[in-house]
């Protein structure tokens, strides 16, 4: 046996033999899909227009804080919408200084004087990027929590602009995970306008009534959810509370289940250092006042404030000692800094999954069984060669997807089909060019030499083209189309290594070892 032909075949049996090894055992080796191994999938839109809201009221806060440490005590501001706020009390003569400290501190505003107010809006390129950031904040929220929850092998990936596509295979629990999913906890501590301390009031209309009917601006009411000792809602509670929020979740250093006082699960929280000096600036001031614990969007508890509280606090209110878990999980993985809509939801069960494997499975070996008898009864021996080089495709595919970890979907089973007909393509061009060479008299090691050499081209250029497209489908794709992707490219780059070098050297073993052949079963 010649050198060449040596190495060749050693280089064959090194590639069949590592992609045996990295796939064997499959079922433990090879990940699958949601479609096939059952769970949930969800589509998440976040709503970014919360995350601007925050944003404009720490800007705002920062100002009036920069104003009075220039001397303007009398410097009040108050948001008028998510993206403005208006400024009282700044003399006409100061603007200079204000100017000043918009450029040193608030870059992204834009601002102008209406008479003895000074009217703020959130400059376009500040606006996408904070819309930007927040989405890209919630992506890594979510995993975060995913991760701390303990699925294996989740799909979390960003979807368009404000959208998050969340699978997750084979969960044990899918309600709860659902649940943490969902659970947006949004936290924000404001403080109470009324009622001043103690319960909360029975309706919206006596907190108007307080106010002759009109609530003021700079205050807007929230809900309490009223529950019995085993959680379940028994009525609704209302608070009258401001709408800057003192520190929101993103002030947050460590959260943990913990006991109240009365040995009741709560909730401990740490803040960060400058968290830390903003929640003892706003309790210190407002001592004797009710901290109204809001978490997307209802109240949880309204706690009276006894004492200037600096970095740590508890949040208490009717929770079970797993929804303290699943909000200290929420909360010590990021809170999210903007609400999140659910948009979708569909479920996989087990036994449609499994479903999905034996119909998948079937079309694989039906569609295999033809091709392998359309070979065979087509080029007699020769055709065992193309049958070769595919059982080593095949095996190649599933040692790639097991080594790199890919997982395998419904439309990847589609893909290991397709790439089964692909790869027995190549052949048949192979192998009718070097039809072509014999019927033009040539011998049969000159005609396998031109047949594989005139159909390469023409191979390379077809699987060059469907890989290239293959990849667009991954760039862009998501969920199950990556995964058709995936084991498409695979596919066709096994296939390329398969027709063209398998192959030939199949046909030049067989011919190695025959010192005169006049004929080939084509």
């Amino acid at each position: 046996m010649k050198n060449g032909l040596l190495w060749r075949g050693i280089a064959i049996g090194a590639v069949a033999s590592m992609s045996v090894l990295s796939a064997y055992p499959l079922k433990e080796n090879l990940k699958l899909g949601l479609d096939l191994r059952g769970g949930i999938h969800l589509v998440l839109q976040v709503e970014t227009d919360d995350a601007v809201r925050s944003e404009t009221d720490k800007d705002l806060d920062r100002l009036e804080g920069e104003l009075r440490d220039k001397g303007m005590t009398a410097a009040a501001a108050e948001r008028s919408s998510d993206q403005t706020f208006v400024v009282r009390g700044v003399p006409g003569e100061r603007d200079r200084e204000v100017a000043e400290i918009v450029d040193d501190f608030l870059p992204g505003w834009n601002w102008q004087r209406s008479g003895e107010l000074l009217n703020f809006k959130m400059a376009g390129f500040n606006l996408n990027e904070i819309r930007t950031l927040a989405v890209g904040q919630a992506l890594e929220t979510i995993r975060n929590r995913i991760d701390a929850f303990g699925v294996s092998e989740p799909v979390i990936q960003r979807q368009g602009e404000r959208r998050i596509v969340v699978q997750l295979p084979g969960v044990d629990d899918p309600e709860r995970v659902k649940d943490l999913i969902k659970n947006v906890a949004f936290l924000e501590f404001r403080i109470v306008d009324y009622p001043f301390r103690g319960a909360s009031a029975g309706s919206v209309e006596e907190i108007l009534a307080n106010y002759g009917g009109s609530l003021p601006g700079n205050l807007e009411i929230k809900p309490q959810i009223v529950r019995d000792e085993r959680g379940r809602e028994i009525g609704r509670g209302y608070y009258a509370v401001e709408r800057r929020s003192a520190i929101t979740g993103r002030d947050l250093r460590n959260a943990r289940p913990g006991l109240g006082e009365f040995n009741q699960p709560v909730v401990n929280f740490y803040l960060t250092h400058e968290g830390g000096i903003k929640f003892g600036e706003v309790t210190g001031n407002n001592i004797d006042k009710g901290l109204a614990i809001v978490l997307d969007g209802n109240v949880v508890s309204a706690p009276k404030i006894n004492s200037r509280i600096n970095d740590a606090g508890i949040i208490e209110g009717s929770f079970t000692q797993q929804e303290v878990e699943d909000l200290s999980t929420v909360l010590r993985s990021g809170a999210l800094p903007a609400g999140i809509t659910y948009l979708e939801e569909r479920t996989v069960g087990p036994s449609l999954g499994q479903d999905s494997i034996r119909r998948g499975l079937k079309a694989g070996v039906v569609g295999l069984s033809l091709v392998v008898l359309t070979m065979i009864v087509y080029y007699r021996l020769s055709g065992i060669n193309a049958i070769v080089a595919l059982a080593l495709n095949i095996a190649i595919i599933f040692g790639a997807l097991a080594y790199f970890g890919a997982t395998l979907t419904l439309p990847g089973i589609a893909g290991i089909v397709l790439t089964i007909g692909m790869a027995v393509d190549a052949n048949v061009l192979v192998f009718e060019r070097i039809r072509e060479e014999l019927h033009r008299g040539r011998t049969v090691k000159s005609a396998i030499e031109g047949g594989f050499g005139k159909a390469l081209s023409t191979i390379v250029d077809a699987n060059i083209t469907t890989l290239i497209a293959a990849l667009f489908l991954f760039q862009f794709g998501t969920g199950p189309i990556r995964g058709f992707a995936v084991t498409l490219s695979i596919g066709i780059l096994a296939s390329m290594f398969t027709a063209v070098f398998v192959s030939r050297w199949i046909f030049d073993l067989v011919l190695s070892r025959r010192s005169r052949v006049d004929r080939i079963s084509i």
